[in-house]
């Protein structure tokens, strides 16, 4: 990917719109997003009509630019895997609720421990 994010990874473990929409534009501007996902489900957007051929073309267009994976994010085994992806993260982008992350045991201190140089975006 060219543009003047080309280098930066992000990692968007947001639903709905709002941070998978910021985590797009970062896309747009070259970054490499890692889209995580619910396993099972896929994230909420994928289930916004219009539809084209069984896929949402809304989808189509939030999700552009973005590779995906299915974590379950509540349970340890995906939060040890987003761990291990966070080590190589220059951005994680979210929104969920307030102190769902640390919740989870995976807020900032815990993120910012495992990388000292990863910015994590509330949005």
């Amino acid at each position: 990917m060219t543009g003047p994010l080309a280098g930066i990874r992000v990692l968007d473990l947001g639903t709905r719109i709002g941070a998978p929409f910021a985590a797009t534009l970062l896309a747009d501007f070259g970054a490499e997003v890692i889209k995580v996902e619910l396993p099972g489900q896929g994230d909420f957007l994928r289930t916004i009509g219009p539809f084209e051929g069984g896929y949402s073309l809304f989808w189509a267009v939030e999700g552009r630019s973005k590779k995906s994976i299915t974590l379950d994010l509540r349970k340890p085994p995906g939060q040890a895997l987003l761990k291990r992806l966070v080590s190589h993260a220059d951005a994680v982008v979210e929104n969920f609720q307030p102190g769902t992350l640390e919740s989870w045991g995976l807020g900032y201190d815990v993120l910012s421990a495992i990388n000292p140089a990863v910015v994590l975006t509330r949005v």
